[in-house]
């Protein structure tokens, strides 16, 4: 303390400024009005001095200092550096509080396994956003888990011999993953779909599973054609959806090549040595055999009875299911046999009972749209293996 301080006392209100000193205990201070009063040293307390050594007691600051850029990275050159950092940065780290909201979050529940769900079944799912305007609507893709695995997955397209990457991502178990929306001009692109699996689980053994390689043509007529459109397990609203994977194997339709497609369409294979088991009069509705061997059915109900009195829509829906049976009962061991079935474009009642048909008893047939310039959307055709 010196002259000229400004002290406040420390018993009582006020202060001033120090003008003297009596003895070692007794500072004389100068008040506001310009009386000295005389007070003990140990009575008030210095508040303001034009010493340059005097320290005021502050708060410790809460800025963290910074390093100079050149020595953010610079490493301790000693084991005594290294000690005193280490021992700072721990000290910065105790005064940062986080709070808990901010931490992420690393617990994941674990997937609940279904019974029956180790064996792979994958698809594709398009999702109409308005299915009665399939002209001008938008579509959402997802990618289909209906598995125990985690799934990684890989969507290509094909630009000629190469490959575009498309989506990445994975499917946990037993769940479907959003991959883009898209509009009828994108039609083209997604025709030829490449898809490469692998399939894997995270916390417990699991029967190994080979990666598969999928390709798949999509024909974008489907997509403005209502009856493409079926309720399923995956979607609240109906929905198209694409086989990939059935019980660990690719789905046959998604595995054949669409220049194999093409190819079996135009140049079939040659028929069989022998002569076809129906003909002309033998089975109802037979139309024809073209010089390819496809055998056309025509299931127009008036193409197979005589008369329709007194049978109801059950009956003659029953009736043209049993035709479809018989024919394909009748070839069904004639390898490369394909019959078209001429149904009629209709609400897509009998050609949905055939696919199921197909399904259900004629698990060694695949099905297709047939040739959309000869039949238009009224037909389907079967193919025998």
């Amino acid at each position: 303390m010196n002259i000229g301080d400004k002290v406040r006392f420390l018993n009582a209100t006020g202060g001033g400024k120090v003008t003297g000193f009596r003895g070692k205990d007794i500072v004389l201070v100068e008040d506001e009005t310009g009386f000295e009063i005389p007070c003990m040293v140990n009575e008030v307390v210095a508040v303001e001095t034009d010493q340059y050594n005097f320290v005021h007691k502050s708060r410790k600051s809460t800025t963290k200092e910074v390093a100079p850029p050149e020595l953010q990275d610079a490493k301790p050159t000693s084991l005594r550096a290294a000690l005193a950092a280490h021992s700072q940065q721990q000290d910065d780290d105790a005064e940062e509080e986080t709070d808990i909201a901010d931490l992420k979050m690393t617990f994941h529940a674990r997937p609940v396994e279904r019974r029956g769900g180790d064996e792979l079944n994958l698809y594709l799912g398009f999702l109409p956003a308005d299915v009665k305007t399939l002209t001008t609507t938008r579509f959402e893709a997802y990618f289909i888990n209906d598995s125990n695995y985690y799934v990684r997955f890989l969507l290509l397209t094909q630009e000629g011999t190469t490959y575009r990457l498309r989506q990445e991502g994975l499917a946990e178990p037993n769940m479907k993953v959003y991959l883009e929306t898209f509009d009828r001009d994108a039609l083209p692109e997604i025709e030829r779909l490449t898809v490469v699996v692998m399939a894997y689980k995270t916390d417990r053994g699991f029967q190994l599973k080979q990666p598969m390689t999928i390709t798949v043509r999509l024909d974008g007529r489907k997509f403005y054609k209502l009856h493409t459109f079926q309720p399923s397990a995956f979607f609240e609203d109906a929905a198209y959806i694409c086989e990939l994977v059935r019980d660990d194997h690719p789905a046959r339709q998604a595995a054949l090549e669409a220049d194999s497609l093409r190819e079996a369409m135009e140049t079939p294979k040659v028929a069989p040595k022998t002569q076809p088991a129906c003909s002309e009069g033998t089975l109802p509705g037979f139309r024809g055999t073209d010089r390819n061997g496809l055998i056309e059915v025509d299931l127009h109900i008036e193409n197979l009875v005589d008369n329709t009195r007194g049978m109801d829509a059950r009956a003659m829906l029953d009736h043209q299911l049993d035709t479809v049976a018989r024919y394909l009962d009748a070839h069904r061991k004639e390898r490369g046999r394909r019959i078209v079935f001429i149904h009629g474009k209709g609400d897509g009642i009998l050609r949905n009972a055939i696919i199921a048909l197909l399904k259900k008893k004629y698990r060694n047939c695949t099905h297709q749209d047939a040739s959309f310039q000869e039949y238009g959307f009224g037909a389907t055709m079967v193919t025998i293996h």
